[in-house]
């Protein structure tokens, strides 16, 4: 059974992306550590899930992305992915799944059939409701030196959650990896 694992980048004030969907502030915080532990967790993963917002984004980035990048983005085109929408029909980003109702119920089954960990990127909609379903078995933060002052909180608010620290890793640039399991 596949552990499910969320990992974003999240500010100092708790947005993972600030106002209108601006991610500039990944740009801080990307060197050789973030690309190590990124190659790191996609060695790790048996499949990605994401929400249609999120997937949208990810599909239109990573199967042109060149340069030192490119490793990561081999795996982000390889691995399977899972995008959980009630409005997506079609996908053109290969080894995608489309998941249209039932998102928790769907996201157990893929934990039960999937022998690797399954990684949630941005997704914050979609991670609401498996956070209301316990579904995560993990929450990885990279939280990042900046304050951005708005924007969309990668926690809803009203979901109450005791956690336990599994690691804390400071960069070099700043950043710091955080790694908590539900109690």
């Amino acid at each position: 059974m596949a552990r499910l694992i969320i990992w974003n980048l999240m500010s100092l004030d708790g947005y993972f992306e600030g106002p209108n969907h601006d991610l500039s502030f990944h740009e801080d915080v990307w060197g050789p550590e973030l690309q190590e532990l990124s190659l790191e967790q996609l060695r790790a993963a048996g499949a990605l899930l994401f929400g249609r917002l999120t997937y949208r984004l990810m599909a239109d980035y990573w199967p042109t992305a060149e340069g030192e990048i490119g490793e990561i983005a081999d795996f982000m085109n390889s691995l399977p992915k899972v995008v959980v929408s009630r409005t997506l029909k079609k996908s053109d980003w290969g080894n995608t799944r489309i998941v249209g109702e039932n998102a928790a119920e769907q996201v157990a089954k893929l934990k039960r059939d999937t022998e690797k960990d399954i990684y949630v990127f941005g997704s914050a909609n979609l991670s609401a409701t498996l956070i209301a379903a316990k579904l995560f078995d993990e929450f990885r933060i990279g939280l990042a030196p900046r304050l951005l002052g708005g924007g969309t909180p990668l926690f809803k608010p009203g979901e109450r959650r005791k956690l336990r620290l599994i690691e804390a890793s400071p960069h070099a640039n700043g950043l710091v990896r955080l790694r908590y399991a539900p109690v």
